[in-house]
């Protein structure tokens, strides 16, 4: 075991209104093998109860435990507290969204964004009879890098354009967009363009690729988004 101090952002909004939060440290003890989310569990269940923070798989699926660690979003189930290299770790919520409570973050607008692409598949046509809607591997294969996002808001927190446009979209919406338009199955074009050929959509975006940087998936919805731009300048010309 070894020696670690962390230093929590906390805001209690029964006590901190009208401030900007505190930071609070804890020197704990960490156990080879554990990730900040084990360490931070121990906090709460054996240091401070009152410590708020999302959390549910614990195997990086569900994105909850999204945060700022060091500087750096990641989802805390599976940053190994040895990797970061020091002594002293910091935590903070998610950039870019008002904090609820200590760690958690309102992640209304981010879903609201996510809403406005309609991330579903669309169709008009019927299916054919007694089959499901038939994709090739060639066509399966377009959608690789885009439909195994998470939802954690690393990206979309870690973008400067989010931070100066709170309209914007976001890398995790356009990349769902994306997604589903590449889709060889969907007929959703037309319900998804108004979104997405935006001043606040497509266009908006200024490819600084922090958002490839902050994704924990390794996910590049920079390259999605150029993607879009594409479709929608061939079907100009």
């Amino acid at each position: 075991m070894a020696e670690y101090i962390f230093r929590i952002f906390r805001y209690d909004p029964e006590k901190d209104e009208g401030t900007k939060g505190r930071v609070q440290e804890y020197k704990i003890e960490v156990e080879k093998g554990w990730t900040v989310l084990d360490a931070l569990n121990y906090i709460k269940w054996h240091v401070d109860g009152s410590l708020s923070y999302r959390r549910a798989c614990r195997h990086g699926i569900c994105g909850s435990c999204g945060m700022t660690i060091n500087g750096k979003n990641t989802i805390a189930c599976e940053q190994q507290v040895a990797d970061l290299g020091t002594q002293v770790i910091t935590v903070e919520p998610l950039r870019g969204f008002r904090v609820i409570k200590d760690l958690i973050v309102d992640m209304e607008p981010f879903y609201d964004k996510l809403y406005a692409i309609k991330p579903y598949l669309i169709t008009y046509t019927p299916p054919p009879t007694d089959k499901e809607r038939l994709q090739s591997p060639e066509d399966r294969k377009l959608l690789d890098g885009k439909y195994e996002c998470i939802l954690c808001a690393c990206c979309t927190s870690s973008c400067p354009t989010y931070w100066a446009d709170k309209e914007f979209l976001g890398p995790n919406a356009l990349m769902k967009a994306a997604r589903f338009v590449l889709d060889s199955r969907d007929e959703g074009w037309e319900e998804r363009v108004n979104a997405i050929d935006d001043k606040h959509g497509v266009w908006r975006c200024h490819t600084i690729f922090n958002c490839v940087e902050a994704c924990p998936k390794e996910l590049n919805a920079t390259r999605a988004i150029v993607e879009l731009r594409r479709l929608m300048l061939k079907g100009r010309l």
